[in-house]
């Protein structure tokens, strides 16, 4: 919500897909996820601007390795620094811009696929609970995208909201992101 509320232009794009999508029904289902390719897109950049855990799980190395010039002796405890692989302005054009529509028409996959983005790892050792975090996201930003216009408190602008995370093992705000959400009323 917070990459939303600064991009308004993006948030009235997505609310735009999803309620012509969904029409009068009331509520997103999962039947309704796989025709809302912005939405995904959306949810896509926001994961590798702001991946859930900063560094993944630790690995150990199997054989001595050369990488970028550094000898890695086998055993040794490796990390991947998600945030800046997703940062990486040689793989990224405006790396530190929220940019959904890179995500629209290409074969980038967040899910452990593609190097560029790893939020979730990758491989044997990605996150058990991946699918289901991403169908959770899925639906209940749709359902709040849908269902609500989103607005900042009086006196706040879309500059204001700031984007710093606290240290830690996972991402946290750290200044709680407060909205005002007025009920959308289908006609």
């Amino acid at each position: 919500m917070t990459a939303l509320m600064k991009a308004p232009q993006v948030m009235h794009r997505v609310q735009r897909e999803i309620r012509n999508s969904v029409g009068k029904k009331g509520i997103v289902d999962e039947d309704d996820l796989p025709k809302l390719p912005y939405l995904k897109a959306v949810i896509n950049e926001a994961f590798r601007l702001y991946p859930p855990v900063p560094l993944l799980v630790p690995r150990e190395t199997l054989e001595k390795c050369t990488l970028e010039g550094y000898e890695i002796q086998p055993k040794s405890i490796v990390y991947v620094n998600a945030w800046a692989v997703a940062r990486d302005p040689e793989r990224w054009e405006s790396p530190d811009e929220f940019l959904p529509e890179r995500f629209l028409n290409s074969n980038i996959d967040i899910k452990g696929q593609d190097f560029g983005v790893v939020p979730f790892g990758s491989g044997r050792r990605s996150c058990p609970g991946m699918f289901m975090g991403l169908a959770n996201v899925e639906l209940t930003l749709a359902n709040m995208l849908h269902s609500y216009d989103w607005e900042l408190p009086h006196g706040i602008q879309a500059k204001d909201i700031d984007t710093d995370s606290l240290p830690g093992l996972a991402v946290h705000k750290k200044n709680p992101l407060i909205l005002l959400p007025k009920r959308y009323i289908v006609d």
